[in-house]
């Protein structure tokens, strides 16, 4: 005998007793407007950058698991050969997930974001000649507050295959290790008939040099340098 009760049409029933369709929409248009125009900001921002490199935060909001110091970065760094630089220099397109993080974080914390850094390899940035980034916000002294973190993760033997570069002492280290295996698998003794551990000798001294000279003219010609000194370089050539 009685109708069920319809709840959307009740609700739309409440909401013409306060306002009117023309009036949300107003709104709701003026709301995207402004969610827009954040975005922008951020996005030039992120692209431009600035020389400040401080942000206040709430320390009461921040998380814990998410500041890192400037030598931890740095170690990162060293260890897989990545760059830490500023966003502008980030060659690839932000995704909206990290805009939408800025957006969230600056509300939290009542602040505008400035000078972010990021961490990512050469390959991923906008270098000066002479696969997985990291975005961070500077705080003070020296840490940073990690935002967002994107793409593929890195290859699981990419420690270990820019090892070598990481120092000095690890490219000669790692010559030696080549020249000795190189030496070992060489058949010298079917080559020749005389003193075969002075000639196994003398044919790793010849490798050493050979392999040596070899790294240092490639290492030379494409301007290459050790993990610790181009982890904050702008040039491509380093």
């Amino acid at each position: 005998m009685f109708p069920k009760t319809n709840i959307e049409i009740q609700l739309q029933k409440t909401r013409k007793k306060h306002t009117s369709e023309y009036e949300i929409l107003r709104d709701v248009n003026e709301l995207l407007k402004q969610n827009e125009n954040q975005r922008n900001t951020i996005k030039r921002e992120l692209t431009h950058g600035s020389k400040l490199n401080e942000n206040f935060f709430n320390h009461k909001a921040l998380d814990a698991s998410k500041v890192f110091h400037l030598s931890d970065i740095k170690k990162l760094c060293i260890d897989y050969r990545l760059r830490f630089l500023d966003t502008k220099y980030f060659k690839a397109p932000f995704p909206e997930k990290a805009i939408s993080k800025i957006r969230a974080l600056e509300k939290e914390h009542n602040t505008t974001l400035k000078g972010l850094k990021i961490v990512a390899p050469a390959s991923l940035m906008k270098l000066e000649n002479v696969n997985d980034p990291l975005l961070f916000a500077p705080i003070s002294n020296d840490y940073f507050y990690l935002i967002h973190k994107w793409g593929n993760d890195l290859h699981p033997f990419r420690k270990a295959l820019v090892w070598p570069y990481k120092t000095f002492e690890n490219l000669i280290f790692t010559i030696f290790i080549t020249s000795i295996l190189l030496t070992a698998i060489t058949p010298l003794h079917l080559l020749s008939r005389g003193n075969p551990n002075l000639e196994y000798l003398l044919f790793f001294l010849f490798m050493f040099k050979g392999v040596a000279a070899t790294v240092l003219y490639y290492g030379f010609a494409k301007g290459k340098n050790f993990n610790n000194a181009i982890w904050r370089s702008k040039y491509y050539n380093s």
